[in-house]
């Protein structure tokens, strides 16, 4: 037999090395409709049953032991870090709840637009709100009031300063209801301690102010929780937040939920969970209000559980949904399971025999980890032995069938890993109740990947992998009542991601890119059997889609190009018009590309910031936009750009047949027409959002709010300046 030099053997044994531990941290291609795997950890993924803490030792030893399980040394260092991370996102589907007109609105318009939501009748908050009259403004740590209309008299009513960092609002009636951050230091005795030691932790405070007087706002209430505040919607006159915070467990002691009026402590929440195992856990407390009740009757629930990133509340239920995150201990198990699952019998039977006789002694021995490393060591002695025996050809045929065959089976295992976890809460005029928990493969883009529809939740997903061969394609599920699958369209558009969805009664629309803008139509009257019914491919994408009519769909994303090196190159902001009566055979009526390539839109990644009204002919979106090429500035030394801020204001022209966009006008809240490089991005003069009352549109900013004839664009009403504080106030307040 031909001797395997050192360097060659070295280099097999680190490919099965790394084929081993590094690939079950690594991605690999799923087949369609793959079979789950037992990996023997049933015993660590929990029963998946709702249950409920009875008292705060069990929860100290939940979290002690899940620390220990997880290696999470951050649950006995104290690691204070912020619970949120990446955007977080409540769904909720089409117009704001109804704005009553208040007691003293005098003649307010009669026709006003509202938040641009996903859920009619459950309002999401904003800081920006407005009713008939006036205008509502979270700005530089303010809550501002405008008398806004008649536009031509707008004034600033009153200012009053919000405590910690303003977030977002909800206005009912005479009922401003504000969210803030604010970071705090809490008391805490460690067990046995004769002293409190501080502790630094974040608060969210709910302020609801009395404007009774706009002029003269009052505070009402304060409650307050210790965690990040998520989001917030309105239903009816019962308000829901959501809060989260890490579930610590530090010096012997478990900070619980409490939540405070003003400094008060009203209520302690129980606390529900589920015992499978996760990499971090979180206490998401759900809390709700009626906002004119004078008492403090607030109800409140917390479940832990893991990082919640993504919400969706219809008028009966709040959903929270959050990717599956096993914990180290997991994939510490399936290294040794993969290993002698998969790779052993593949392997010379005189090498097989003798690592099954070392296995068997594994097997009835408690391991620690010193001993784990000795029989490694004994198990890679007889590898090299083998290895040494075989010819050149035999080791790599060898080598790549285990390769082959570790990629199967972790393609098989991706499926139970890469999952989006989804709980279903019942709501109920402040009542909360839970009620069912799913799973399902890939994960969520934004809000607008969920809905719930004639008692059916569906959701679109990517399964997005990664390994030598990446695999990516997308899905779309319909759940029952009781959070079951009852029906799935799996991998949609392979090698593509989902960028926008939309669903609208029972169709899903669709989009997904990687070099064209494929948009799917897809029925899903049967939820039982969803069915592509048409696609439209076509350069660009949409980041975001609006119903027009039934017949007819908006999209706002980038227009896209073929580089000179064979990829795509993104270029200005493209709105696009659809029309989707032909559902087999979708078609683009009508396209309008805004600036250079860096041009930008919030409403990309905001649905607040998109205001469209059929009725009144009228479609605003805010713009970064990018003008000309880049120049050589020689005076001051460097390349320059121009580049302009504001809003376009669009109409849409109809002929017999079809309908286009029509550019209305356009509004800049800048002195001079063109802004400076350094306020590129984040400029107190930038347009972010836009309302209108009759015939009067207001656009804001930072610093101001311009109201325009609808019927003249280019026609300026008034200006109204928003109240200025110093510099050193704001960047305080931006820290």
């Amino acid at each position: 037999m031909q001797q395997l030099n050192p360097k060659k053997l070295f280099l097999l044994l680190t490919v099965i090395t790394i084929g081993l531990f590094v690939l079950s941290c690594q991605p690999m291609p799923i087949e369609q409709g793959p079979e789950a795997i037992d990996t023997k950890l049933d015993e660590s993924r929990g029963t998946q049953e709702l249950k409920k803490f009875s008292s705060v030792e069990e929860i100290r030893d939940f979290l002690k032991n899940s620390a220990l399980n997880a290696y999470n040394s951050r649950a006995f260092a104290g690691d204070f870090r912020a619970a949120r991370g990446g955007v977080a996102e409540m769904a909720v589907i089409q117009s704001a709840a109804p704005q009553a007109k208040s007691a003293d609105s005098g003649a307010g318009a009669i026709d006003y637009s509202q938040t641009n939501v996903q859920v009619e009748g459950v309002d999401e908050a904003d800081f920006v709100k407005n009713d008939d009259k006036y205008i509502y403004v979270i700005s530089q740590n303010r809550l501002i009031i405008i008398d806004a209309f008649p536009a031509e008299n707008a004034k600033v009513l009153s200012e009053t300063k919000i405590d910690g960092r303003a977030r977002n609002m909800l206005v009912n009636k005479d009922r401003v209801i504000v969210f803030s951050d604010d970071n705090d230091q809490a008391p805490v005795f460690a067990e046995y301690d004769f002293i409190p030691r501080p502790r630094y932790t974040a608060k969210t405070h709910v302020f609801v102010y009395d404007i009774s007087d706009r002029s003269s706002p009052k505070l009402a209430k304060d409650y307050s929780l210790n965690g990040n505040y998520f989001e917030s919607r309105m239903i009816g006159e019962h308000v829901y937040f959501i809060v989260i915070d890490n579930a610590r467990f530090y010096n012997q002691v478990v900070d619980l939920p409490v939540i405070r009026a003003a400094s008060k402590a009203i209520i302690k929440p129980e606390i529900f969970y589920f015992d499978n195992p996760e990499q971090d856990y979180n206490f998401n407390t759900i809390a709700a209000f009626n906002v004119f009740d004078d008492n403090d009757e607030l109800n409140a629930k917390t479940f832990m559980m893991g990082y919640s990133s993504n919400l969706y509340v219809s008028q009966n239920n709040i959903y929270i949904a959050y990717q599956k995150n096993l914990p180290y201990r997991y994939y510490e198990a399936h290294n040794k399971e993969r290993f002698f699952n998969v790779v052993l019998p593949l392997l010379p039977e005189d090498a097989r025999v003798k690592i099954d006789k070392i296995k068997k002694v594994i097997d009835i021995k408690e391991m620690t980890h010193e001993s784990s490393y000795y029989y490694w060591d004994m198990i890679s002695a007889v590898l090299e032995e083998m290895y040494n025996s075989m010819e050149e050809d035999e080791k790599e045929a060898l080598i790549e069938e285990i390769e082959e065959s570790i990629e199967e089976y972790e393609a098989k295992l991706e499926s139970e890993r890469r999952k989006t976890i989804i709980h279903k809460i019942n709501i109920n005029k402040g009542q909360i109740e839970y009620d069912a928990k799913a799973e399902v493969p890939g994960y969520l883009l934004n809000q607008f990947s969920m809905d719930e529809h004639n008692n059916y939740f569906r959701v679109a997903t990517t399964t997005e992998i990664w390994s030598r061969k990446s695999i990516m394609y997308n899905n779309v599920y319909a759940l029952d009542e009781d959070m079951k699958i009852a029906g799935k369209l799996e991998a949609i558009a392979p090698d593509e991601r989902i960028y926008s969805a939309r669903f609208i009664g029972d169709r899903l629309y669709m989009v997904t890119f990687k070099r064209i803008d494929p948009l799917f139509v897809i029925d899903l009257s049967n939820p039982e059997k969803p069915e592509i019914l048409g696609e439209l491919k076509i350069p660009g994408y949409s980041d975001y889609i609006h119903p027009y009519d039934e017949n007819h769909i908006i999209g706002i994303g980038k227009e896209t190009d073929s580089n000179e090196w064979g990829g795509v190159s993104t270029r200005g902001v493209k709105l696009a018009l659809f029309d989707v009566s032909d559902v087999k055979a979708p078609k683009q009526l009508d396209k309008y590309e805004i600036g250079e390539p860096g041009t930008d839109s919030e409403a990309l990644h905001e649905h607040k910031a998109f205001l469209f009204d059929k009725e009144k002919n009228i479609l605003v979106i805010p713009v970064r936009e990018v003008k000309g090429k880049q120049y050589y500035d020689s005076k001051r030394g460097y390349y320059r750009q121009r580049f302009w801020q504001g809003a376009y204001v669009f109409g849409f022209e109809r002929s017999i047949s079809e309908i286009g966009f029509e550019l209305k006008g356009k509004i800049t809240h800048n002195e001079e027409d063109e802004e400076r490089d350094y306020y590129y991005y984040g400029s107190p003069n930038a347009v972010r959002r836009s309302l209108y009352m009759d015939d009067a549109l207001y656009t804001v900013s930072e610093m101001k709010i311009k109201a325009n004839d609808l019927k003249n664009i280019s026609k300026e009403i008034r200006e109204i300046k928003l109240p200025e504080i110093s510099y050193e106030t704001k960047l305080s307040y931006e820290k």
